[in-house]
């Protein structure tokens, strides 16, 4: 069986690519691949499928893990989400891992018109059928790993129970303590840190709000923050104390203290993404080198 720990390290690197040409996106993954990162962890919104986009990506660099972070569950029937990973899994050697999230709800039922509710039931639900789909392909695959997008505790819950880990976005390593306290020991923890490397305060946190716009108002995220301590009037007003705890700002030991605090947290691998100042959709090659295993 493979030893995710292991194959994934403790450090990779979570960039959407939506707004990069292919070969440009491939040539990032090769990028991470010479620089020592373990996974390069793709988003799934209204841009390219991630799958297919793996598929292609992994024929570019030959030991990266790639990872959805994560694949909508409202967009595929499970039956459809497993053969998509097991694709993955047995045309790229096992080296993929299945993120799988309920999304939200101005993303699911606002923007494709489909129903959203109950979303702990909802993910209960397509993990058992996941597990009930038929898949007869000739494959030499371990099975792939299941993690969930899981922010609060009964999801994290889930993870725990039904899952084989969890990703969190958006959090902090307050949040990843917590996380590992519900999960066990034995689970996978994913968490994805967003860091600018720029001494500039002003410069950085303007970096930082431009990446909250998209998510400030989603109650997913936002119900997440208030639990761990912040205010509607500190999330509204992007006070630099709720800024500064979910974006990670500074020189490159100042970033690496923070990957730090979430290792020491309990995570098991942190997903870097690296915030370019005034290039919102491209990651900071500058900083992913400053920041890589093999620097």
């Amino acid at each position: 069986m493979t030893d995710w720990r292991t194959r994934l390290g403790t450090l990779g690197v979570w960039a959407p690519t939506d707004g990069m040409a292919v070969a440009d996106a491939a040539a990032l993954a090769r990028l991470l691949e010479e620089l020592g990162y373990g996974a390069l962890w793709l988003p799934e919104t209204m841009g390219r499928d991630p799958f297919a986009h793996i598929a292609h990506l992994a024929d570019q660099a030959t030991s990266l893990v790639f990872a959805t972070g994560i694949a909508n569950i409202h967009h595929r029937h499970p039956g459809a989400m497993l053969q998509a990973a097991n694709t993955l899994a047995d045309q790229t050697g096992d080296r993929f891992v299945l993120g799988i999230g309920v999304s939200h709800q101005p993303m699911v039922q606002g923007l494709r018109g489909l129903p959203y509710d109950k979303p702990l039931t909802t993910m209960r639900r397509y993990l058992e059928a996941m597990s009930a789909s038929p898949y007869m392909a000739r494959s030499e695959a371990q099975p792939v790993p299941r993690l969930l997008a899981a922010l609060g505790p009964k999801m994290l819950e889930l993870a725990a129970a039904e899952a084989d880990g969890a990703h969190p976005y958006w959090t902090t390593p307050e949040h990843t303590a917590q996380a590992r306290a519900i999960l066990g020991p034995e689970k996978l923890l994913c968490v994805e840190q967003k860091v600018v490397l720029c001494e500039d305060a002003e410069t950085a946190r303007a970096t930082a709000v431009d990446a909250l716009a998209v998510y400030v108002n989603l109650p997913n995220y936002r119900n997440t923050w208030l639990r761990l301590g912040y205010t509607e009037e500190e999330i509204s007003a992007h006070d630099p104390r709720f800024v500064d705890a979910v974006v990670a700002w500074g020189d490159v030991e100042a970033l690496r203290d923070r990957v730090q605090q979430h290792l020491d947290a309990g995570a098991d691998h942190v997903c870097v993404q690296a915030l370019t100042p005034g290039q919102p959709f491209r990651p900071d090659e500058a900083a992913l080198r400053a920041l890589a295993p093999r620097g």
